[in-house]
């Protein structure tokens, strides 16, 4: 069957849009005016390292069997979707047409899946026993939330990475880390039905190359348990944030291995919070295999890139993890000398007599 799926954000979004295009289905990506009129001219090109094979693979839309289109905020209408994707990073909810958007998609009642690193407010709701009131002051504008029914927001771990080539147009995109995003059921029963015909679909799609029938990496993969996307805090938390130093940056790969004892310490107290939620061994990633795949994660982080860059907002998941904790009578000193880093860096970046603002990259990593 082939549904009709609105993705919020043609950067990051426009990788799970090539892998639902795959599969036949029908994509319209929400973007600014200039990228809408350039994915409507051209389509979009995603290109995916593919074992085996020295260079990677290129993706263009246009070659795909679903149908692609691309539109403003304001143009688009949620109630003609079965499905609402959500792949920009936080702050940009709050952005002016996005959040009038926001507020036509919570009225619609269509399920929405956030490929975020940041989760939002609704899903929260899910994990029995926290407390989301006080873990609002982490979001860029929280009310932008309202509205969602929870039972309609499902949340998938953003692992696949990929940023855009320098001097590239806006409708390329580079896959760096070709893994999967593992979402979490519904809570309704329908919307996980549309998710897993989803997951099969993506799974059993192929691209054609002459008589060659090749296999793209990154799936969807639907689980169970609502805890399996926060396994990507304890990578965050070890990983991403902590490329983020007093006087600059660095990569991904120098945070994890630079001392590999202190990140596997952070690591594995971000998972025993995640346990105390309710979360089961399996549900997380061991550290070992994090340590493996950040050995190939030479960028800094995107909230890094953002933070040195001038941003006034980026992705708080230090700051809700540490919130989190604190429901738990956890503490960690590492977590919160990370969080005082970053408000001390904002607050910089807010007080500057130029005050240009930098949104956030769209891309995860």
């Amino acid at each position: 069957m082939t549904y009709r799926i609105l993705i919020l954000g043609a950067s990051y979004g426009s990788l799970f849009g090539t892998k639902l295009l795959m599969a036949g289905q029908s994509v319209s990506l929400v973007c600014t005016r200039a990228t809408a009129d350039l994915i409507e001219r051209e389509g979009t090109r995603v290109r995916f390292p593919v074992k085996g094979r020295e260079t990677p693979i290129e993706v263009a839309s246009r070659t795909l069997p679903g149908a692609l289109s691309a539109l403003t905020p304001d143009e688009a209408d949620p109630r003609a979707y079965d499905l609402v994707v959500l792949g920009m990073q936080e702050a940009h909810y709050g952005s002016r047409g996005v959040r009038e958007l926001m507020r036509r998609i919570a009225r619609a009642r269509k399920p929405c899946l956030a490929i975020m690193n940041m989760p939002p407010l609704p899903y929260l709701t899910r994990i029995p026993g926290l407390a989301t009131w006080p873990l609002r002051a982490c979001y860029a504008e929280a009310g932008v939330w309202e509205g969602f029914d929870p039972a309609l927001v499902t949340l998938a771990s953003p692992d696949p990475q990929a940023f855009r080539p320098a001097d590239s147009p806006k409708n390329v995109l580079q896959v760096g880390l070709p893994t999967n995003f593992k979402a979490a059921r519904f809570e309704a029963e329908a919307p996980t039905a549309l998710l897993r015909e989803l997951e099969a679909s993506i799974e059993a799609a192929r691209l054609s190359s002459g008589e060659e029938q090749i296999e793209i990496p990154v799936k969807l993969k639907v689980h169970d348990s609502v805890f399996v996307p926060l396994a990507k805090w304890p990578m965050l938390i070890a990983g991403n944030y902590r490329c983020i130093r007093p006087n600059g940056m660095i990569t991904i790969r120098d945070a994890v291995h630079g001392n590999l004892d202190q990140s596997r310490n952070i690591y594995e107290w971000v998972s025993r919070l995640c346990f105390e939620l309710g979360a089961r061994t399996e549900d997380l990633v061991p550290f070992d295999k994090y340590a493996k795949a950040a050995e190939t994660l030479v960028k800094p982080s995107s909230a890094a890139r953002a933070l040195f860059g001038g941003a006034e907002h980026i992705e708080r998941v230090d700051s809700l993890v540490h919130r989190v904790a604190r429901q738990q009578g956890l503490h960690c000193s590492e977590l919160h000398e990370i969080v005082d880093l970053i408000d001390e860096r904002l607050g910089r970046n807010r007080s500057s007599p130029e005050r240009p603002f930098i949104a956030p990259a769209a891309v995860p990593a």
